[in-house]
């Protein structure tokens, strides 16, 4: 133990890790920051103004065809996949909800866990190296000359709390890029579910409209037999 810990320290395996994980997590920010910013993202109001239009005007494969246009976004692709089962019955409707949030979900998802745990274990190997570097340094002044003991303690030290600070340095923007990825996230599943369900609300009340002509005309029809037998 004693050699494995001296040749990590020799080699600045410590160091070289959380530089790693650094770069691990800089790659991980900017692939997230691109797609739940930039390839994800889409004026929902805006878009689902035109859908509901389009759709109150019974123009539902010009609003699939408006979709398919922008299926990168999650967004566009459940709503194309509402639109498409939009002949069936309700059950059927609300099940392409189901599956079309299955489709998005993962990459709405992916590489965002990793940032955390990346987070966490890069702060752990910066302990891993204080640790490590406070027992070597305790025991090189163990051996040392007395004048030099405070001297090597001090430099022991220093270099110890060097991977700790090193590893905070990761972990801390980290940390704070993934709040906001995150919060994102969440705000990109919301705008699914909250235009989702008024599409499927449109969609459903659209099919009882034929009962409204018909019920006033039942009335009227009874009120006039009532009328002609008194």
């Amino acid at each position: 133990m004693d050699a494995l810990m001296k040749f990590a320290v020799d080699n600045y395996l410590i160091d070289a890790a959380i530089g790693a994980m650094g770069l691990f997590v800089v790659a991980l920010i900017f692939e997230r920051t691109k797609a739940l910013y930039f390839t994800y993202s889409i004026k929902a109001d805006e878009f689902m103004s035109k859908i509901m239009k389009m759709v109150e005007d019974d123009k539902i494969e010009e609003a699939i065809t408006y979709c398919g246009a922008n299926e990168k976004k999650p967004l566009a692709h459940v709503i194309k996949r509402i639109l498409e089962r939009s002949d069936r019955d309700d059950q059927a409707i609300e099940a392409s909800l189901d599956i079309a949030a299955g489709e998005v979900a993962p990459g709405l998802s992916r590489n965002l866990t990793y940032i955390a745990m990346a987070s966490n274990v890069v702060t752990l190997i910066g302990l891993l190296g204080t640790v490590v570097g406070l027992i070597m340094s305790f025991k090189a002044v163990s051996f040392a000359d007395p004048a030099q003991k405070q001297t090597l303690l001090a430099d022991g030290i220093s270099l110890a709390m060097h991977a700790t600070a090193m590893g905070l340095l990761v972990a801390i923007p980290a940390m704070v890029a993934y709040s906001f990825l995150h919060s994102k996230q969440g705000r990109l599943f919301s705008e699914i579910d909250r235009s989702s369900g008024k599409l499927i609300d449109q969609l459903k009340s659209r099919d009882l409209k034929a009962f409204d002509g018909a019920y006033p005309s039942q009335v009227k029809e009874k009120k006039t037999q009532t009328a002609k037998a008194v």
